[in-house]
């Protein structure tokens, strides 16, 4: 079989038009199609990593303006552990079953594990470390549990207290029932929540004379 001939240009024509040239005009033509198509995909995606990328806001934290970067699917719990320091907020289950992250939010306790941090700009945030006075005495809560010494491990110390104080905020004196319902999101590894609610007891009466 004969090999396909380069077809030639004739007089006049300025340059020759060969199978060669036109297939590398193909591949040149494509090669251009195809960066431009990257370049508008790569400053597509840029753009998606910038809008999905950390983000500088304020925390009112424990009656501190915080600044921090913050991802948009950042939860309050790691914001507050690991970039604000504050440890006393606990992470257990991860995913709102044992309480031991609750934090106030303006007043109310809330699990700190399932609160996105871009949620509460604009709200006040407390933590354990945020209930001492600024001398250092300790919240009547804070205190009770000391002299009931109502934990033993005391991984869920911070969670239980946190929330003992904000349902105390709404019901300054509750019975014992009303104390365990008011708790009962938090859970207790050790199970020891007999002298667990005798230092909430006790932190009750603790406000009531404040």
């Amino acid at each position: 079989m004969s090999e396909i001939p380069d077809v030639k240009t004739t007089e006049g024509t300025p340059k020759a038009v060969t199978r060669r040239r036109f297939i590398k005009g193909v591949i040149a033509s494509g090669g251009i199609v195809a960066a431009a198509n990257y370049r508008f995909l790569a400053s597509a995606v840029h753009g998606q990593m910038s809008s999905a990328g950390e983000r500088l806001i304020t925390l009112n934290v424990n009656g501190m303006q915080r600044r921090v970067d913050v991802m948009k699917q950042e939860t309050l719990a790691w914001t507050l552990r690991y970039k604000l320091g504050l440890t006393g907020t606990k992470l257990g289950c991860d995913r709102a079953e044992c309480g031991a992250c609750t934090v106030l939010i303006d007043d109310v306790p809330h699990y700190s594990c399932s609160t996105l941090t871009h949620t509460v700009r604009g709200k006040k945030v407390v933590t354990i470390e945020g209930l001492a006075s600024a001398d250092g005495k300790l919240h009547p809560v804070q205190q009770a549990v000391v002299d009931e010494q109502g934990f033993q491990c005391a991984f869920c110390m911070s969670g239980f207290i946190m929330s003992a104080v904000g349902f105390l905020k709404k019901n300054p004196n509750p019975t014992r029932v009303e104390f365990a319902h008011g708790v009962s999101g938090n859970l207790c590894r050790c199970q020891d929540y007999n002298k667990i609610l005798d230092a909430m007891m006790r932190g009750a009466e603790y406000m009531r004379r404040a």
